[in-house]
């Protein structure tokens, strides 16, 4: 077992404006036990100035050219030495305790990875009063991911994962970009215990006009990538997982048929909803089935304030 518990990967690309914030929150985390792995992506902006204040209070790594987020993030796990990967986009910030929540948890559960919960901000990052700071951790734990009753909302800068269980999923999948927290999570969706976090929030998810979210088009597609996967068995658990996984699958292109159709993109809404129509079924049958039998009742954790 390492030494130490967290690794923060933070990668960035052409994140002049909001990457000082990253690293900042990171390093403010008063978890003992961390260290910062920042990824400069090839950036063709002020982001390498910006790194280079940091000095040695950050492992720092650059790759020549820009080879994509999966790449860096990547690149960033392969330095770690943490038993724990806390990932971090580059333009989104760590809460002042999210490191402490994600610690309790993992003393208490030992889970092989954590979805943490975050909260949108436009602009600058909201300042938190120390009486606002959270009492209690409250969570679900299942046995893994597939076993999920309840709907969530995460991305990658919510994610700790185990990082020997990181590895033995294959990592950040090179060449999906847009779905690939989605392909990850599917991934690891049998790799054993799983914690979802409902509050308090862990990150804030920073939102511009170049979030990555903000285009619709490419998402769609990123699902067919995903459900060509799924057709080809590249995903685990085989046929005794089918119907959980492709309730999860269900969820997946019910969402997004529906942001096609509010954007415009009939034709594209269309051929998901074709793609997958049953999936969808599968996941109404199984949330309804979470209504009627109820789902994993909600956990708590106390959080000592200073």
């Amino acid at each position: 077992m390492s030494d130490l518990l967290f690794s923060i990967v933070i990668a960035c690309y052409n994140q002049e404006g909001f990457v000082r914030e990253a690293v900042e929150s990171a390093l403010f985390q008063e978890h003992p036990s961390k260290e910062i792995i920042v990824v400069d992506d090839g950036s063709r902006d002020g982001t390498a100035d910006v790194l280079n204040t940091f000095g040695e209070s950050i492992i720092l790594a650059r790759l020549p050219i820009n080879r994509g987020a999966a790449a860096a993030r990547n690149r960033g796990a392969s330095l770690a030495s943490g038993e724990y990967l806390v990932f971090l986009d580059g333009d989104d910030v760590l809460m002042s305790r999210a490191l402490e929540v994600y610690g309790r948890l993992i003393t208490a559960r030992c889970p092989k990875f954590i979805l943490g919960r975050s909260a949108k901000c436009h602009g600058k990052v909201p300042e938190v009063k120390t009486a606002d700071l959270p009492c209690d951790i409250q969570f679900v734990e299942y046995a893994n991911f597939f076993a999920k009753d309840r709907p969530c909302v995460f991305n990658t800068s919510t994610l700790v994962v185990d990082r020997s269980t990181f590895w033995s999923a294959g990592g950040w999948s090179p060449g999906i970009f847009y779905q690939d927290i989605q392909d990850l999570v599917t991934k690891l969706g049998v790799s054993g215990k799983m914690i979802l976090v409902l509050a308090p929030d862990t990150v804030w998810y920073r939102m511009h006009l170049t979030n990555a979210v903000n285009k619709v088009s490419p998402f769609i597609e990123g699902i067919h990538v995903l459900l060509a996967k799924a057709r080809a068995g590249l995903y685990p658990g085989g046929r005794e997982r089918w119907v959980e996984r492709s309730a999860w699958f269900g969820g997946l292109i019910f969402y997004w048929t529906k942001t096609a159709m509010r954007a415009g993109l009939y034709r594209d809404g269309f051929i998901l909803l074709a793609s997958g129509w049953w999936m969808i079924l599968f996941a109404v049958i199984r949330r309804g089935t979470a209504w009627l039998v109820g789902r994993k009742p909600i956990e708590i954790l106390p959080l000592e304030h200073d």
